[in-house]
């Protein structure tokens, strides 16, 4: 196909030989297939925030790191400068939550360049060297639903244990390639401890998750894995070998309130501090 103009800064770095097609136009960016290097790659295109449609940006945006002062007053006052910051920090938060995440073990695409607004990355693909399907796209049996099922909750307790939730994770969110599962998509990841919606969030894609798998293995409806992996969070003994029951007993011993607040507050405290000395 026609060389998009997007592409120019990465032909001329050499990162780019060709565009081979459209792979898909998402909510947030638009993927090609190119050939790097001599091999066919993935290449993420984001789009603008004015041509996106992805809603709810603050509660994902809550906790994460700026490189300084300046930059969180300018985001803060949503400045032309503060605005172009915070697309950069919209884009880099999927650079950075890949990078984590594949150190972490977790099945994701490897990354090779991120540069002019493109993330290039490797292409997925299934037995035969075809562009791998999404999971929404593949039928399966009751025996895969579980073990699949099974997969994707190691997944989401590694991504855990690193500190990330995926925040958008779904059936459309995860690609069958070579008969292994790998999530995709995370512009939108959030950091589990700087976040107040990070409990909701991965009880959501847990749900998510469960939901579809049931349609062909009806008994996981059955399972609570999302509160029982965030209560062993929250306590600090989740483990990436944690033993899981897919059970969830609620206490009937009467909150702390008061207790649970100064947690709370002390840990913002903790993560405020950090942060400004991350910035400086």
């Amino acid at each position: 196909m026609r060389m998009p103009k997007k592409f120019e800064l990465l032909v001329h770095n050499g990162l780019v030989d060709e565009v081979v097609s459209q792979l898909m136009s998402g909510k947030e960016a638009e993927v090609y297939i190119v050939r790097s290097m001599g091999e066919l790659r993935c290449a993420k295109v984001y789009k603008e925030a004015e041509h996106r449609s992805f809603s709810s940006q603050a509660r994902y945006q809550e906790g994460r790191k700026v490189r300084n002062s300046r930059q969180a007053r300018a985001m803060g006052k949503n400045t032309k400068f503060g605005r172009k910051e915070q697309e950069g920090a919209w884009q880099n938060a999927e650079v950075n939550a890949l990078q984590r995440l594949a150190d972490a073990g977790v099945r994701v695409p490897k990354i090779f360049s991120y540069a002019g607004g493109i993330l290039l990355m490797e292409l997925v693909t299934d037995h035969d060297g075809n562009t791998a399907s999404r999971l929404n796209d593949v039928r399966l049996t009751a025996e895969q639903a579980r073990k699949y099922h099974s997969t994707m909750i190691a997944q989401i307790v590694l991504m855990l244990c690193a500190g990330v939730v995926h925040g958008d994770l779904s059936e459309y969110n995860v690609l069958v390639g070579n008969g292994e599962l790998v999530i995709i998509d995370l512009p939108q990841a959030i950091d589990a401890a700087g976040n107040n919606n990070a409990a909701d969030m991965l009880k959501r894609d847990v749900a998510n998750m469960t939901a579809y798998f049931s349609r062909f293995a009806p008994e996981l409806l059955a399972t609570d894995y999302g509160r029982e992996i965030w209560k062993l969070y929250a306590r600090g003994e989740l483990r990436p070998d944690a033993v899981l029951t897919g059970r969830f007993e609620q206490s009937s011993t009467p909150a702390d309130v008061h207790g649970v607040m100064r947690d709370v507050e002390s840990a913002r405290r903790w993560h405020e501090l950090n942060s400004s000395r991350t910035a400086e």
